[in-house]
């Protein structure tokens, strides 16, 4: 016997074996291509931006979604000669939002090897491996036979 009840917000349905065996009834309602809800990517048939792309990562909500939009549609739509070249001020508002919320943005550390000074910190001419320490054999230390290694 199939029955359903309401559990919350959830709606729970048993069904018996008998009724999984009986064919769907069942009806496909055909695509519309300009709904903005469907998995179409990240550029709708009509050419709009699919703001719902879940390759968006979300970017497109939150607190600096406005400004992303703002950034990205400038960059999608324009006509420059170098793309997205006259966007700049909506890159630039977008990262300040984004600043604002390092708990939500965190900044990507791409400066594994900057050198300690950080990443702006340019090594001068005068920084050379000639300045550097170097061992002679005097004072290197002895080495030691491992008598585990025999």
């Amino acid at each position: 016997m199939s029955y359903c009840k309401q559990e919350g917000k959830d709606r729970v349905i048993f069904v018996t074996k008998e009724d999984h065996e009986a064919p769907s009834n069942a009806e496909l309602i055909e695509d519309d291509p300009n709904d903005p809800y469907e998995d179409h990517g990240l550029i709708l048939p009509n050419g709009d931006i699919n703001w719902n792309c879940p390759c968006l990562g979300g970017m497109a909500s939150g607190p600096c979604g406005q400004q992303f939009k703002e950034a990205f549609s400038c960059f999608h739509y324009s006509k420059e000669e170098v793309k997205g070249s006259n966007c700049v001020e909506n890159f630039r508002d977008m990262q300040e939002c984004m600043q604002k919320y390092p708990e939500l943005y965190p900044q990507e550390d791409d400066n594994d090897s900057a050198p300690s000074g950080g990443a702006d910190t340019i090594p001068s001419e005068s920084t050379s491996t000639d300045s550097l320490p170097t061992s002679s054999p005097e004072s290197a230390p002895a080495a030691t036979e491992n008598p585990a290694a025999s």
